[in-house]
């Protein structure tokens, strides 16, 4: 059964009257299901399609119709806040690259609105049999838009169609075009979800700069439904005179062509916009204020605070578990460290990789994962060796209270934790590391920048080298049984 604004009020409420007894196993809608008059029996699986249209109050009302629903959300191209719980590993993430057999990728074109371009457009499509799509997403300006380009274009058919419309009005409009009873359809963004027509192979986009990313993707993705080359049309003022966001969107889009390059466009809208607020409403924003690494960082602190805290009852195991003094330690250092595109090509399949990597809390899971990625893509280059053994040296960095460490010029720098405040530096750990230091047996020494204390390490020849320094370490200043890793794991 489904629901929309075409359905009479009698046939609405039968339908809503079988689904609260359960004699409806699925129920299809707009966010209308949302109504308070909507009641669910049992209520076991949320699909939310072209999720890109809901607001974070929609979707999160959905999810407390029931405490354990399961939800699956799909779009083409995932907003901000959406991208952002997948990467932080707050929600499952599943890529789709394989298009439908014999797709051609869209050529996207950006120009400036004039007669002979929009003319030619037209005229190439509808020459080879097609039809086009002209968006032009102001209701009140329709009919002349259409009156215009039915001038510039006599011998064709050419309607329009917009929301706002009757429904059987619009639902005839929308038929008569598929069945070929018009050239050229000059709509809103209407057709943005859920148009399937193959004949369609040309779309222009009138003011495309007032569009966002994901919706000029959809637009995008409303040709090129079949075999046949298909082409977009981007008409937007001088890119010399745009804001510097709007030509982010449209440059974005002329170089992302390739099918399934909707996760890339996602990835680069999430860097435009902002990440949002992942614990309030907003769907993007202010992150390019603070930087995106400073912003996880407050975040993650938030959140550890909160638990201890507010909600200490609720995490009361966990935070007895959690005797590290620093939430996490980041390594900047002049060698490589990556997985290169030449041991994997897709650049969707490496984010995936760092993103596993980086939740890996122990030496199984991460011993597991490096045999896997081994098994998956032949035998691990040097790079991505030392990737993993960046991942050990975290570990023991953070047992031993660094925030940062930096490996230049085969001189390591570990820095202490900066508030000068902090318990740490009343600890026995950082007693006994200074007690380490005093023996004399280690090439460590005790620096002080500003207000800041950190140790400097000379002669340390690569991350092996650098991870052997961290693990000595440890096993002389930490008691028995709380070292990241053996020694001979590595």
């Amino acid at each position: 059964h489904y629901i929309n604004r075409f359905k009479s009020a009698k046939e609405k409420k039968t339908t809503l009257e079988k689904l609260a007894k359960g004699q409806i196993d699925i129920i299809v809608g707009t966010h209308g299901l949302l109504g308070k008059e909507v009641k669910f029996k049992d209520l076991g699986l949320m699909v939310i399609d072209e999720e890109q249209k809901f607001g974070v109050a929609h979707k999160e009302k959905l999810k407390t119709l029931r405490a354990t629903i399961d939800c699956l959300t799909l779009t083409a191209t995932p907003i901000p806040r959406t991208l952002q719980f997948s990467l932080m590993g707050a929600r499952d993430l599943s890529i789709i690259n394989t298009p439908p057999p014999n797709r051609q990728p869209i050529q996207t074109e950006v120009g400036v609105f004039n007669e002979d371009t929009i003319r030619d457009a037209i005229y190439f499509e509808t020459n080879r049999g097609g039809q086009v799509f002209f968006i032009h997403n102001r209701v009140q300006g329709l009919p002349e838009m259409a009156a215009m380009i039915n001038a510039w274009c006599p011998d064709l058919n050419i309607s329009y169609a917009h929301g706002q419309m009757e429904g059987h009005e619009l639902e005839e409009k929308i038929l008569d075009f598929v069945e070929r009873k018009y050239d050229v359809l000059v709509c809103t963004n209407i057709v943005e979800s859920g148009v399937d027509i193959a004949n369609v192979n040309t779309i222009i986009v009138n003011n495309a700069h007032h569009f966002g990313l994901s919706d000029l993707h959809q637009l995008r993705g409303r040709v090129g439904r079949s075999n046949k080359k298909a082409f977009c049309y981007l008409l937007a003022p001088p890119m010399s005179t745009l804001p510097n966001d709007s030509r982010k969107r449209l440059q974005t889009l002329e170089q992302f062509t390739d099918l399934g390059s909707g996760f890339q466009i996602a990835m680069r809208d999430l860097d435009i916009r902002g990440a949002g607020n992942l614990l309030g409403g907003e769907q993007t924003g202010f992150m390019a204020e603070i930087g995106f690494e400073m912003y996880q960082k407050i975040l993650e602190e938030a959140i550890k605070e909160l638990k201890r805290t507010s909600f200490k009852d609720l995490f009361k195991e966990e935070i007895s578990k959690q005797d590290d003094y620093v939430n996490d330690c980041t390594i900047d250092t002049d060698l490589e460290i990556l997985i290169p595109d030449s041991y994997v090509e897709s650049i969707t399949e490496r984010l995936s990789l760092y993103t596993r990597l980086d939740n890996c809390e122990d030496e199984t899971t991460l011993t597991q994962f490096h045999n896997e990625m081994q098994d998956r893509f032949g035998n691990i280059p040097l790079e991505v060796e030392d990737l993993f053994t960046t991942v050990r040296c975290r570990w023991s960095a953070i047992k031993l209270g660094f925030e940062k460490m930096a490996l230049k010029e085969n001189t390591l720098r570990c820095y202490f934790i900066n508030k000068n405040d902090s318990p740490y530096f009343e600890s026995d750990l950082f007693k006994n590391i200074l007690q380490y230091l005093q023996t004399g047996t280690n090439k460590a020494r005790l620096k002080q920048a500003g207000k800041n204390f950190l140790l400097v390490v000379e002669d340390i020849k690569g991350m092996e080298a650098m991870l052997r320094f961290l693990q000595q370490m440890e096993r002389a200043v930490l008691p028995q049984g709380t070292t990241a890793i053996s020694a001979e794991a590595i």
